[in-house]
């Protein structure tokens, strides 16, 4: 049986821990640990956004506003619209709690797919080698998962309609992101953002205490790699 990554241990780990641990572990460890901590990390992070708060009470991920209507923003604000601009932002944060939970199967799905190659690459990469993995393999259907979502979401609140409205016009001269322009847009795409934050911190954790995982395997594979 070929032994994944016999031949680039010595590039990225020291030789006693390569010779000690990896040289010990098959192309099929690496890829059912991987897959487990992919699938545990990716489930973790699905289950802490995708609950109410799980965006709004997190200051690491909650939608603000787009940096190009803050001034918008702060004009409410200074008129006594406090309201309304809070209601906005708390919109925002509800519509991505409610699109997150759609990202399960397809997360689960692709970390099923992974290779041996992807394998690899993950085992030697960064702390958040796998979460790239997940960026490359599932953002497109993620984004059509979500828009509909959260585009449900925000027909509820009045306010989105004339934030459209604004940023359309701020879009035409310049003074708003293209991509900012529609609000679904902004907020499924900070949703995706704020998602694998959140993985990539799980994965971190599995990476940095391997001891602590549940499964022997993923023991053995991680903690070789310490």
């Amino acid at each position: 049986m070929i032994r994944i990554l016999g031949y680039v241990a010595a590039l990225v780990i020291p030789a006693a821990v390569s010779a000690a641990g990896l040289a010990d572990i098959s192309d099929r460890d690496a890829v059912n640990a991987l897959k487990e901590a992919l699938t545990r990390g990716s489930q973790a992070a699905v289950a802490r956004l995708g609950v109410e708060n799980g965006f709004f009470g997190n200051d690491r991920v909650k939608i603000p506003l787009p940096p190009s209507l803050r001034r918008v923003e702060a004009v409410m604000r200074s008129i006594g619209m406090d309201s309304h601009a809070d209601e906005l932002v708390l919109r925002m944060n509800r519509a991505a709690e409610a699109a997150v939970p759609e990202a399960r199967s397809l997360l689960v799905d692709a970390a099923k797919r992974m290779s041996v190659q992807d394998a690899k690459g993950i085992l030697t990469g960064g702390d958040d080698a796998a979460t790239q993995y997940f960026k490359r393999t599932t953002s497109e259907p993620l984004v059509r998962r979500f828009q509909p979502i959260v585009k449900k979401a925000m027909q509820k609140v009045k306010l989105a309609e004339k934030y459209d409205e604004i940023a359309a016009s701020g879009a035409k001269l310049g003074l708003v992101k293209e991509e900012d322009a529609q609000l679904e847009d902004y907020v499924t795409r900070k949703a995706l953002d704020g998602l694998f934050l959140a993985i990539a911190e799980e994965e971190k954790k599995i990476r940095q205490n391997p001891a602590g995982a549940a499964s022997a395997i993923l023991r053995k594979v991680f903690g070789a790699l310490k």
